[in-house]
């Protein structure tokens, strides 16, 4: 069930609000949690029911393996075999439903075998519950993971708003909220910031980044069938796609975040105008962010951070992002645009040492425009289907297939895409994000990451209040978003992570 459809919010969201808040005030707090754990399920299950077999043993087994690292009794051998073998056991499942055509391609590749696993369904949003539990078990082992009722737990891990396609919320911080007093009444002041985002994100999704794939899709596809773009024509296909993807995926969060408020839960931040960082560490500050908290506390610290000398901290940085792009998507395209950022990343790290030591400052126009053009490259590699048409694009974007603009040789590529994409990054680079227009109502837990910037007198004048001005305004939004969606109704982009 996608969040941009009819059934979704005019069914399915409205009938589990009002009955999750009627059975916490009428019924107990184990059987109002057990039905919104059941909503959820539905709601997962709408896509295919036979995952849910799944996707609900690993987390029982999450669960019992918890339990057995929480123990005082066992000795740090044995509980660093058991998390050892936990993990390895869900990384095998994860591996074989998203890796095992990958590899074995690889194999035939290198033999001359012709080895086939069939058909293999990947099931959605196992890349994003499989970090909550593993990440879960490492705090288990580590005992900063507290004991947690099954039924919470289980919430925790099914809980609709944020199972597809994250944010990847962390056990402390979505469980303490399941466990308030507070989580089984509903809040006017919940309800009013959780329908205004999810709008917000809505309007995000279908009217922008809807429109942004009509323009990049056709650039993507003529350059795959073997179409030379121009420098007009790629630079148009590799900007609409960059802006197609924020907008995507910062549209899912927004409905994602908006949605729980609803139920009187804050999940952490995931996009803080990323398109305005000055330098790829920046970006990876702001995009994403839960993922790259992941990465950070769960890779790259582990492996040695920045702990072991400059060397070191190289390597790390490029296995972390070389990971970090393998978890996106079995491909070689993933691969080498996680490496590319790895790349990056060493590279800024040591320009930052060189600069600081010299008293050297880059502006920080020249910053940003570095870093959007790193991006942006990467992100060719990352739309391209494979590594061929990702090298056309990037060749047509320095002009080696000419300089004007060949319409009739694109099929469907349209002219007037220009002023879309212009509007899209002036909002983009411009605009306050979300997180800036709720911030009177905290819409999101505050993570270290998240930058706090001074907000000028007219992005003042756009904080949202629950007043009947910004009701007007949040209203014609979400209808907005909502209509569009009888034009065309698309999944968002990250349901194939």
């Amino acid at each position: 069930m996608l969040f941009n459809s009819y059934p979704f919010m005019f069914a399915f969201l409205p009938v589990t609000l009002a009955l999750f808040f009627l059975l916490g005030r009428i019924a107990t707090r184990d059987v109002a949690i057990g039905f919104l754990t059941l909503a959820s399920i539905f709601f997962y299950a709408w896509w295919n029911w036979i995952y849910i077999l799944l996707i609900l043993a690993e987390i029982v087994f999450s669960f019992l393996v918890g339990r057995q690292l929480e123990r005082t009794d066992l000795g740090d051998r044995r509980r660093r075999l058991i998390l050892t073998g936990a993990i390895a056991a869900i990384l095998v499942v994860l591996g074989y439903f998203k890796y095992a055509n990958f590899f074995l391609g690889i194999v035939n590749d290198l033999s001359g075998t012709e080895l086939t696993l069939g058909l293999i369904i990947l099931p959605l949003g196992i890349s994003f519950h499989t970090f909550q539990q593993i990440a879960y078990l490492v705090d288990a082992y580590s005992r900063s993971a507290r004991h947690y009722r099954f039924a919470d737990f289980c919430l925790f891990v099914t809980f609709f708003p944020q199972l597809v396609a994250g944010p990847i919320v962390h056990h402390n911080e979505a469980i303490p909220q399941i466990r308030a007093d507070g989580f089984l009444r509903p809040r006017s002041i919940n309800l009013l910031v959780g329908v205004s985002l999810f709008g917000l994100g809505l309007f995000k999704k279908t009217v922008i980044a809807d429109t942004l794939a009509q323009v990049a899709n056709p650039a993507f596809a003529a350059a795959q069938s073997g179409a030379d773009l121009t420098l007009v024509e790629a630079w148009m296909g590799a900007l609409a796609y960059s802006l197609q993807l924020y907008f995507d995926f910062s549209g899912y969060s927004d409905m994602a975040i908006g949605l729980a408020r609803m139920f009187n839960i804050r999940f952490p931040a995931n996009f803080h105008s990323p398109y305005k960082a000055v330098n790829i560490a920046d970006f990876w500050r702001r995009w994403h962010m839960t993922l790259s908290r992941f990465l950070r506390d769960y890779l790259y610290i582990p492996m040695g951070g920045n702990r072991r000398g400059p060397s070191r901290q190289m390597l790390n940085l490029f296995l972390t992002m070389l990971l970090g792009g393998l978890w996106h998507g079995a491909g070689w395209t993933f691969i080498i645009w996680g490496a590319l950022h790895g790349i990056f990343l060493a590279i800024q790290r040591l320009w930052s040492g060189f600069a600081k030591n010299r008293g050297f400052t880059l502006p920080r126009p020249v910053g940003w425009f570095i870093t959007a053009l790193c991006v942006m490259a990467a992100w060719v590699y990352f739309r391209a289907p494979d590594i061929g048409t990702a090298h056309s694009v990037l060749a047509s974007l320095i002009g080696a297939n000419g300089f004007g603009l060949k319409a009739p040789n694109l099929s469907g590529l349209p002219l007037d895409g220009w002023p879309v994409i212009l509007l899209a990054g002036l909002v983009a680079t411009l605009a306050p994000n979300s997180t800036e227009i709720f911030r009177r109502y905290a819409p999101t837990l505050k993570l270290v990451t998240l930058t706090r910037r001074h907000l000028g007198r007219f992005e003042r004048r756009l904080e949202w209040r629950p007043v009947t001005a910004w009701a007007l305004v949040a209203g014609l939004v979400a209808t907005a978003g909502a209509v569009a969606i009888l034009g065309w109704q698309s999944e968002f982009l990250y349901f194939q992570f």
